[in-house]
């Protein structure tokens, strides 16, 4: 019997088209995949927390980083843009069952609540570490204004939609040149679409645009066209092979690009009797905001981590993992709640031991405290995915 239950992105969607057992196995993976790049991305988040006191540019310095942040970097990287990509996705899957009305309120009504989100609880969170009452304009505001957009593109054609995407993130490098300063009257338009900069607000705050916009809207776009890969017209083999194609030859274009050392991203270079460095520099790559050779990689392995996840969708790990990603701004607002009252009660009782900070003075124990975490984040999380299942007659549940 054909099954048609709708869950926003977040959530795994069963799109009509295949049977509640089929549409299971066909999405799980989606959700595996957004709570595998959420469980790495507490990994980053404990580090600024814990190990801000070291120096991490972007791109990292391979000729002074300490080698496990340099590989941790990478790691890493592949969370924004994998989260950014499935949340076109699952805008497509929410769209299958509903209408481009209904699926244009709700992209406004998310897009909104998670800037509100970001200016009003998150950037918050910060202000006891910052000296100056900054609103960090990072990946939620990001998503929060592609979301606002993905509501006007939405209604191009598909092809138009791809197209667009693949004009953004393959050449928005070509207006790196193109630098204002605060001095310029476009200067916070331009620094909220491509160049990350800080200008000033009223009352002394600051706005700091961590994630400029312009090449992010590209990547929510891409995943917004692959969307109808993922409907149950399409055959598993199918799906996987398309996903195989794209992955390996995302990675293929990385490395291809990164050896010539022309175009999407700052020079690597070979670090004389030290090849270890020599890989970091190679894999280093600028996020602020995500070169071209920053995106290849990480989004090509997201397609083959969805084709394995899909392929091991019956194994604990894809349902640990599934339980992450159908709640992932629970989590992500829980984990760094949680992450700054262990900081403060830290600073509170032993006392800043880095200046005004309290910082760990080695990284292990950074690695620690991740592993560590991982169960007591579990758990909560475990409790509202299933709420969100549960009790789908409360309408504010679909929006975390």
């Amino acid at each position: 019997m054909a099954t048609s239950m709708t869950l926003p992105p977040g959530g795994i969607n069963l799109a009509a088209g295949g049977t509640k057992a089929t549409a299971h196995a066909r999405l799980a993976n989606i959700d595996a995949l957004r709570g595998f790049v959420m469980v790495l991305m507490l990994l980053d988040h404990l580090r600024e927390t814990w190990f801000v006191n070291y120096p991490v540019t972007d791109p990292i310095n391979a000729l002074t980083i300490i080698p496990a942040i340099g590989f941790a970097r990478f790691a890493v990287s592949f969370c924004a843009p994998i989260f950014v990509a499935l949340t076109g996705l699952g805008v497509y899957l929410f769209s299958v069952n509903h209408t481009v009305e209904e699926t244009t309120e709700y992209l406004l009504k998310r897009g909104l609540l998670l800037i509100v989100i970001e200016l009003v609880y998150l950037s918050p969170l910060y202000w006891g570490i910052v000296p100056q009452p900054t609103f960090w304009l990072q990946v939620i505001w990001a998503i929060g204004i592609c979301m606002i957009l993905l509501a006007a593109f939405m209604r191009l054609p598909r092809p138009a939609i791809i197209a667009l995407g693949l004009g953004i993130v393959c050449f928005h490098n070509l207006l790196d040149s193109i630098v204002l300063t605060k001095d310029d009257a476009l200067f916070p338009v331009w620094a909220l679409l491509h160049q990350r900069d800080a200008f000033d607000l009223p009352l002394g705050f600051v706005a700091k645009t961590t994630y400029p916009i312009l090449a992010w809207l590209g990547v929510i776009l891409l995943g917004f066209g692959i969307g109808p890969w993922f409907t149950g017209e399409v055959a598993p083999a199918v799906r996987q092979k398309r996903l195989l194609v794209l992955g390996f030859g995302m990675i293929a274009a990385f490395v291809l690009l990164r050896l010539l050392n022309v175009y999407g991203d700052k020079p690597w270079f070979v670090v004389e009797g030290d090849p270890v460095r020599t890989v970091i520099s190679f894999i280093s790559m600028t996020k602020y905001p995500p070169s071209l050779l920053f995106l290849l990689p990480t989004l090509g392995g997201g397609a083959l981590l969805l084709v394995l996840f899909e392929k091991i969708n019956d194994s604990r790990l894809v349902a640990a993992l599934a339980i992450f990603g159908g709640a992932p701004m629970f989590f992500y607002l829980l984990h760094l709640t949680v992450l700054r009252i262990l900081y403060h009660s830290a600073l509170a009782i032993w006392g800043p031991n880095n200046g005004t900070a309290y910082m760990f003075d080695n990284y292990n124990w950074v690695l620690l405290w991740f592993v560590a975490m991982i169960v007591p984040l579990y758990l909560p999380t475990v409790w509202y995915a299933r709420l969100k299942r549960r009790r789908r007659d409360i309408t504010w549940l679909k929006y975390f």
